[in-house]
């Protein structure tokens, strides 16, 4: 009777533990803050310095000698091409088309009864090939006196703004002085440069945003229109310029400029913050949750932005990440996920997270 009892009660002490086994919670992971992969754009883009330039900029220079007779226009005035903007003194080319005028004349004449007598069999052939020489070479002289009247007024060679004249009403000036300068700014280009490894991502037409610290707050946005072909040999660096509208004159050559190049446009990229990139040597790792465990995964990095990186290859579209609390963490071990944004944003947790949640 008595081992009876003893056997019955060590029955029941069984029983009570295996139960209470049972109701106790499995033991969890320590907690990691994680997020889950979503996509999202991205645009892939370049910095870089550069400065703006005219569309097109002359200093307007004589070609010859003189005294300057006239001043056609106001500094700061804008010109349409072909306007005459100075006249030098040219009385002595004037005489001197007047003498060529009457040598031509002369010349002339002489060719003409030349030519007739040729014709009636009383001169030589010779006679009237050589009144005609001498009519070719004074033809020759009277178009080169008049180029050298036209030459003696300045003319605007494009449509633009003058600058400040440098000279003045009865200066006389030489062939090659600086006179005034004349800029088209109708459309300013954008020169700057690029690494060499960018080569094969830049293209006419790629799209730029252009800041200037003349204008803080505000970007312009142009287009790429010509590269150079061959990069500098000293820097490594390719010679890039871009165009953009100015119609309103707000922008002045000469100003340096921020410059934005868009390489290329994703519209759904992987991102993710960089605290929660492990790197190793040469490689770059995650931790990703899978079951409540702890799953390192080799990772493959894009462009970065604003503390974050993109993933170009490793993870996919809602894979839950470890950004806080690696330190603490191996692989294969269990851990307690936290989504700290779904808690800040007060957002609604999916039914991938309660699943998650649930597992644990």
């Amino acid at each position: 009777m008595t081992r009876f009892r003893h056997s019955t009660l060590g029955l029941s002490l069984v029983a009570l533990l295996s139960c209470a086994a049972q109701a106790a919670p499995a033991p969890q992971g320590l907690p990691a803050e994680v997020i889950r992969v979503q996509a999202q754009p991205i645009v892939h883009s370049l910095q870089a310095v550069g400065s703006l330039q005219a569309n097109e900029a002359i200093l307007l220079r004589p070609e010859l000698t003189g005294r300057i007779d006239e001043i056609l226009f106001r500094e700061g005035q804008q010109v349409k091409a072909g306007t005459k903007l100075f006249t030098l003194e040219a009385s002595t080319y004037k005489a001197e088309q007047q003498q060529a005028l009457a040598k031509q004349n002369l010349s002339q004449v002489e060719f003409d009864q030349a030519e007739q007598l040729l014709n009636r069999n009383l001169g030589s052939r010779h006679d009237r090939d050589k009144a005609l020489a001498q009519l070719q070479i004074d033809q020759a002289e009277v178009r080169l006196t008049d180029t050298r009247l036209e030459k003696m007024s300045l003319h605007a060679p494009f449509s633009g703004r003058l600058g400040l004249r440098q000279v003045a009403v009865g200066d006389y000036v030489s062939a090659g002085q600086d006179l005034v300068e004349l800029v088209d700014a109708s459309t300013i280009k954008v020169q700057f440069r690029v690494p060499e490894r960018y080569l094969a991502q830049v293209k006419p037409d790629q799209k730029i945003h252009v800041t200037l610290d003349a204008y803080a707050g505000e970007s312009f946005n142009g287009h790429i229109y010509a590269i150079a072909p061959q990069l500098d040999v000293r820097t490594r660096s390719l010679e890039i310029r871009a165009i953009i509208a100015n119609d309103d004159g707000r922008l002045r050559p000469g100003l340096f400029a921020n410059i934005e190049l868009t390489l290329s446009q994703n519209p759904a990229a992987l991102m993710l913050p960089e605290q929660a990139i492990i790197p190793q040597g040469r490689q770059f790792f995650v931790y990703r949750v899978v079951d409540a465990k702890i799953d390192m995964i080799p990772v493959t990095l894009g462009q970065r932005q604003l503390g974050q990186v993109e993933i170009t290859s490793g993870l996919s579209i809602d894979d839950v990440v470890v950004t806080a609390g690696q330190l603490k963490l191996r692989p294969g071990s269990p851990v307690t996920p936290i989504f700290p944004q779904a808690v800040a944003h007060q957002a609604p947790a999916t039914e991938a997270d309660k699943a998650q949640q649930g597992a644990n």
